[in-house]
């Protein structure tokens, strides 16, 4: 992997080597902070010069300014101070990495006229650059921009504030969940010959060091269960199929735990309803909500989350051969329902069947949410920019789209309703797996929420948003690890003890 800076926090001091990254804000300019880096007041020529009028990610810089023995200095524009909320300062950070270019040592001096600092903006930049410097380069034996292998060492940040100890303390908490997104991008990143569901699985079970309890059921298992539904997917793979349950308790022993249940695919052909070869090589990603649950579970652990929480992940490899499920066929889910399969290529919804089945019996769950990159449909409605929400709680919606606005990871309800379900209803079972031409998001999500009970429940259809998704500031991955921030925040804001 690309080498990840290195980031401290410590007073403010005047810079002496190095690079000098100072802020500037819209309607105020510099603070008298950063005037200190700039002895020979170079700036006064060169901000009028290169346009510079302090908007939100714009720069200016002055290479070997006089009277230092700095290497540069860069004024980054802040946009209006009043603009400057959580996430702006974390995109702030996305546009300070990309201007850190191969920059040994860097000094981010977090001072604004009038804005008063707690620690919390120098946290969220420091959040801010590590997730725009993430880069899966694993399979590549060249790495340097020259064609060579980049040996140098990663960058070392220091980041000024008013008050470092807060600064650091709030960063803790911020880099357990940049780490988790980390770990979801990494897995929707993999090829699949890399990542299928054993080798899934045993990245799940490295949790178990930072004390959440993993279990792993194999087919064998599942058969006992009767998990038919998601073992009729895994039928034409000669990958095993294998269920990951995962336990924090980080709350109070009487508290039952809130449940994140992910679709597991590790990839897809689409079965015997083959899909085209055209883009076939994306579906390594059709896990991402098997990797965000991971990359969530990982972040609750290492922020010792007080907050009981489980996590299921259904991982499955859909493939196709002479054992493979036949449209036509019909299963018996764990539920005891039984399902008619018209298109095997809507099979994460069959997956997510027995998954929410088990984790309702065993857990009996204060809530649940899946995560799945379930439909090209949702993207037909919604773009890239939202992830599509449905809910049979008005209130765990309303929480999770407060969430989505907190940290831009962006949800829009969509509709349920009985005029939907029967779409599903069967003539040869209790349902079918597809509906008809139109809604396709909508009916996957009614085919999941006969599987739920009267559990709160929303199902995120994250299929334009965890992979493939328009690069950001904060994001350059193909895989973007989204649905982590979002549901770290929703159990920070609203469940922890």
């Amino acid at each position: 992997m690309a080498a990840r800076p290195t980031i401290a926090f410590a007073k403010f001091a005047t810079v002496k080597k190095g690079a000098a990254f100072v802020l500037s804000a819209e309607e105020a300019g510099l603070s008298e902070r950063a005037k200190a880096h700039d002895p020979a007041n170079a700036l006064a020529r060169v901000l009028p010069a290169a346009d510079f009028l302090g908007k939100f990610g714009t720069s200016a810089e002055i290479f070997a300014p006089e009277g230092t023995a700095l290497d540069r200095l860069v004024v980054v524009g802040t946009g209006k101070s009043s603009a400057l909320d959580e996430y702006a300062w974390l995109k702030l950070g996305g546009h300070v990495a990309t201007l850190l270019r191969k920059a040994k040592e860097a000094v981010i001096v977090v001072d604004l006229p009038g804005v008063e600092t707690d620690g919390a903006e120098a946290a969220g930049i420091a959040a801010g650059i590590l997730l725009r410097a993430y880069s899966f380069d694993k399979y590549k034996t060249k790495k340097g921009d020259d064609g060579k292998d980049d040996a140098r060492t990663a960058t070392k940040i220091t980041i000024q504030t008013v008050n470092p100890a807060a600064a650091k303390k709030a960063f803790a908490e911020l880099e357990a969940v940049v780490d988790g997104v980390t770990i979801a991008r990494d897995l929707v990143n993999e090829p699949a010959n890399a990542l299928g569901p054993i080798e899934f699985a045993e990245r799940a079970k490295q949790l178990e060091a930072l004390g959440v309890k993993v279990e792993i059921l194999t087919e064998k298992e599942m058969k006992k269960l009767g998990m038919g539904s998601l073992l009729g997917v895994a039928q034409g793979s000669p990958r095993g199929a294998r269920l990951a349950v995962l336990q924090w308790n980080g709350g109070k022993a009487k508290d039952k735990p809130l449940a994140f249940v992910g679709k597991g695919v590790t990839f897809d052909t689409g079965g015997n309803s083959m899909k085209p070869a055209s883009g076939m090589e994306d579906m390594k990603g059709d896990m991402g909500g098997a990797a965000a649950v991971t990359g969530l579970l990982h972040a609750l652990a290492v922020r010792k989350a007080k907050a009981n929480v489980v996590g299921i992940l259904g991982l499955v490899e859909n493939s196709v051969d002479g054992h493979a499920q036949r449209p036509g066929d019909i299963v018996t889910s764990m539920s005891g329902q039984t399902i008619e399969v018209l298109n095997t290529d809507a099979e994460g919804r069959l997956v997510l069947a027995d998954a929410l089945w088990y984790c309702s019996n065993r857990f009996e769950p204060r809530l649940m949410i899946n995560l799945a990159t379930l439909t090209g449909a949702i993207m037909v409605a919604l773009g890239q920019h939202h992830a599509g929400l449905f809910s049979n709680d008005d209130e765990l919606a309303g929480q999770l789209l407060q969430a989505g606005a907190a940290t831009q990871e962006k949800l829009w309800r969509m509709p349920l309703g009985s005029e939907y379900d029967k779409l599903i209803d069967s003539k040869n079972a209790d349902m079918k797996n597809i509906g008809g031409r139109y809604g396709g998001a909508i009916i996957a999500a009614q085919f999941l929420q006969r599987f739920v009970k009267e559990t709160p429940w929303a199902h995120l259809d994250i299929a334009g948003t965890a992979m493939g998704a328009p690069a950001s500031e904060i994001n350059q991955s193909w895989g973007s690890g989204f649905g982590v921030r979002l549901l770290d925040r929703l159990v920070r804001d609203h469940y922890e003890a």
